[in-house]
């Protein structure tokens, strides 16, 4: 069937997270996780984390209970950490599923504290300590009283000290030296504990970053850590898309909605069943480029819902049916993401599921 279609290459992932693993160790780190949240950044955690796991990765990151329990069911033999810790009520499920919280509060820790005296165990779990994002995790006033009472943390047997970077993809912010400095006096608190702190791109950044558990996400599905340099990391994704027709327009003539392009010249317009319902954003109009056998192709109006529209005057062997590279080796998510003026995380999360999902076979 002639229709847009995504391919996914999960060799592929696991070869970046084999990689990404041996920079960590050469760095003198520990082992190498893979953060498979929202679906696998999009792709299918079903698809993705089996080859993760044949590839030799045992810990594994999801965002909510929900995830977790629809990745334990793939992995039934791997450490699975929930992100977003335990919320009251969800104490029973974790603990049945052998789920390890992320502990973000002192009240996370105190409800997981009682969840091991119901269970008569110590329970496992990761403490995530903020160095700066000011999201989730102990603030500095949190790891102060817990530093005093470190009582708050009976029965809960620590797989990990995590914290999380707040710039890693730029290599001159001054934000990366402070949370290094910060995660060093975290890591004297704690003597004795292993610790958690650089995700994709913080694994390029040598061992004052290398903690005993790396954390990368975007880099594994293709996406550039070091975008101040040519992307390391293997393509992942292919995404194209049939012309449903082409139609041939003059000079002065608009396309799209709110005639935002008018034909310079006598002009053909081919038209994809590809939109914003899609994942492909509506600030790509008149700025995003397609390819077809290697060549640019230009994207002009409005993307609509359903719809988007390319000028291929320039282009006469495409016809009705041939296939446009929307996402793929020569114009990957991260070039998407700067044309829509988002990043690339935006866009591969927000693939539609309107796609012919498609595994690469090897």
């Amino acid at each position: 069937m002639n229709r847009p279609t995504l391919t996914i290459d999960a060799e592929a992932v696991a070869a970046n997270w084999r990689d990404l693993a041996a920079r960590h160790a050469s760095s003198g780190g520990g082992a190498t996780a893979a953060a498979v949240k929202a679906d696998a950044y999009g792709l299918g955690a079903a698809l993705i984390a089996p080859a993760l796991a044949a590839a030799g990765c045992r810990h594994f990151f999801v965002a909510c209970l929900e995830e977790a329990l629809a990745l334990r069911t793939a992995l039934p033999d791997r450490r699975i950490a929930v992100i977003n810790g335990c919320p009251s009520g969800t104490e029973r499920e974790l603990i049945a599923n052998d789920l390890r919280p992320v502990l973000n509060s002192l009240e996370d820790c105190a409800r997981w504290r009682n969840a091991a005296r119901e269970a008569g165990r110590a329970l496992p779990a990761l403490l995530h300590v903020d160095t700066g994002m000011a999201r989730l995790g102990l603030d500095a006033a949190e790891f102060a009283r817990l530093r005093e009472t470190p009582d708050l943390l009976d029965g809960i047997a620590l797989d990990y000290v995590m914290s999380h970077l707040v710039a890693s993809e730029t290599t001159d912010a001054p934000e990366n030296a402070h949370q290094a400095q910060r995660f060093a006096a975290i890591r004297a608190a704690f003597p004795g504990v292993t610790t958690s702190l650089a995700n994709s791109s913080g694994i390029f950044f040598g061992p004052d970053f290398a903690s005993d558990l790396a954390r990368p996400g975007f880099a594994l599905y293709g996406g550039n850590p070091t975008p101040e340099q040519k992307n390391p990391m293997r393509p992942v994704v292919t995404l194209a898309a049939p012309i449903l027709q082409i139609r041939a327009i003059e000079a002065g003539e608009s396309v799209g909605y709110n005639a935002i392009w008018r034909a310079e010249r006598q002009s053909l317009i081919a038209t994809i069943g590809v939109g914003y319902a899609d994942g492909m954003p509506r600030s790509l109009a008149n700025r995003m480029t397609a390819r077809f056998k290697g060549r640019d192709v230009r994207l002009v109006g409005r993307v609509s819902m359903d719809l988007m529209t390319f000028d291929v005057t320039d282009h006469p062997d495409i016809a009705p049916g041939s296939m446009l590279e929307l996402i793929g080796p020569g114009h990957d998510i991260d070039d998407v993401g700067r044309e829509a003026g988002t990043n690339g995380y935006e866009i591969l999360t927000g693939l539609g599921r309107r796609y012919r999902r498609v595994a690469k076979s090897v």
